[in-house]
């Protein structure tokens, strides 16, 4: 599970190692990877997790080659409080759908721009989730990866006034022109 300095907000998986301390905390969002090679189109999130005042970690667990490692992860993420996962994948995609079928909390899936299909096979593979096993899905690549990171603050926004706050805030600057 990525540590977390107690002053600092997040932890950034430069070289996906977390900054180690004495004191664990688990972040309200964590970023799932498949492979260290998906890093940048995640980079795109962290300033808007930020902005949102959101807490997050960054993980790399293989659905395919590292499912205990990611059961771990899961598992220590829900005991200590994390409230969404967010799970990216290229090409076959499995991460965001096994995600979910091990959790019961949100599980927002990034289709990941990757082999001949460029993401096209991702995101079928993600947004066709058998009944009862949710992926919220959006779109191939870093746009997606930042409309993920919204999509985490809209849904906490509904239980936490202060995100609501940054999420309408952020809103705004949008219908301004921002970006």
């Amino acid at each position: 599970m990525a540590e977390q300095k107690t002053t600092a907000k997040n932890t950034k998986a430069k070289n996906t190692k977390a900054k180690k301390t004495t004191v664990k905390q688990v972040p309200r969002v964590i970023i799932l990877l498949g492979s260290k090679s998906d890093l940048p189109v995640i980079e795109g999130m962290y300033p808007l997790l930020d902005r949102f005042g959101l807490s997050y970690g960054v993980e790399v667990a293989s659905a395919h080659r590292q499912p205990e490692k990611l059961k771990r992860i899961i598992k220590a993420g829900e005991k200590g409080g994390t409230e969404v996962f967010i799970a990216c994948a290229g090409m076959a995609a499995h991460l965001p759908g096994v995600v979910a079928s091990m959790t019961a909390k949100p599980v927002i899936g990034v289709p990941v721009a990757a082999g001949p299909m460029q993401g096209f096979d991702a995101l079928l593979s993600i947004v066709q989730m058998p009944p009862g096993v949710p992926v919220a899905t959006v779109a191939v690549g870093s746009a997606g990866a930042r409309n993920a990171a919204c999509l985490a603050a809209r849904m906490l926004a509904l239980k936490d006034s202060k995100v609501a706050e940054a999420v309408e805030k952020y809103r705004k600057e949008l219908a301004r022109g921002g970006k």
